[in-house]
């Protein structure tokens, strides 16, 4: 156990509902949606514990308080929470990240689920994740259905060292490439069960967090003036890449719980256009099932 689990107190140490308080209140003044929740998971990263054994830790010994304290500082500064562990959960997975990559949100777990679903039955399925970032949904699927042919295709420099970092443990196969470019993966044109993408979908201009304003990179995050740039291109290489029946999922922004399926229907490759709502009851990704030609 961590160093404080005693029944008497170590000098100058506190418990860990007195911390927990504390650093709570410190990332509540500055802001922090989830100060609580945060607070926590900083504790029980210093403590090297999971947060659901922080219960049975008594006492946080002072130097370790300091060490709390010091995370919970820049957090204030609304660091990203995954930035300053160095990692994010994503379904059943732990995704390594800091800067240069985008942070996985709850939401599109929501997306991964539905894709897994749609594959459920095939021993072998071919999948893209186009716009890959970390290789959350890539590595969500591999680990998920180890029998599918996951490809991830990202061109960021900044992105492509943790989506290989993510992945090296997978089958994964990464593609460092242009999602929306007919010369990336040509290959797998008219053979893909799969297309699964969260790209950058926030029209220019709108407020966001400081995490993502100030760490999130903006390429990952922002897509022109209407946010659908990027997937206008998607939906186009979608149709190339997926085969009769083969079908495709695109997280868009809660703007654009129309425009997305509009876009799909309009492409004449697909049919079964449906939308989704995340976990919030907002509009977020739209799926499509690729028509023969």
């Amino acid at each position: 156990m961590s160093q404080a689990s005693t029944n008497m107190s170590p000098i100058g140490s506190k418990t860990v509902r007195q911390v927990t308080d504390e650093i709570a209140h410190v990332l509540s003044a500055a802001d922090v949606p989830s100060p609580v929740a945060d607070a926590r998971e900083l504790i029980a990263f210093v403590l090297k514990i999971p947060k659901n054994r922080l219960a049975l830790v008594t006492w946080i010994t002072v130097d370790l308080e300091a060490k709390i304290r010091m995370l919970a500082d820049r957090r204030a500064q609304r660091i990203p929470l995954q930035y300053l562990t160095g990692s994010a959960p994503f379904r059943y997975v732990e995704l390594a990240v800091g800067p240069g990559v985008f942070v996985p949100r709850p939401e599109t777990e929501l997306l991964v689920g539905w894709g897994l679903d749609a594959i459920a039955g095939q021993s072998r399925p071919l999948v893209v994740d186009l716009c890959a970032g970390s290789g959350a949904i890539a590595v969500a699927v591999a680990t998920e259905h180890p029998g599918a042919v996951v490809v991830a295709v990202e061109r960021s420099a900044d992105a492509l060292p943790w989506l290989r970092r993510n992945a090296a443990a997978t089958s994964v196969r990464i593609v460092e490439g242009d999602a929306v470019s007919p010369a990336t993966v040509p290959d797998l044109d008219g053979h893909v069960d799969a297309v699964l993408s969260n790209p950058p979908y926030v029209p220019l201009g709108t407020p966001v967090s400081p995490e993502v304003a100030d760490h999130d990179p903006p390429a990952a995050v922002f897509a022109d003036h209407d946010g659908l740039g990027v997937i206008r291109g998607l939906v186009t290489r979608a149709a190339a890449l997926l085969k009769p029946g083969g079908v495709v999922a695109i997280e868009h922004d809660d703007t654009h719980g129309s425009a997305v399926p509009d876009l799909l229907r309009a492409s004449g490759a697909f049919t079964e256009v449906a939308d989704h709502d995340d976990l919030t009851g907002r509009p977020r990704f739209a799926t499509a099932r690729r028509l023969a030609d």
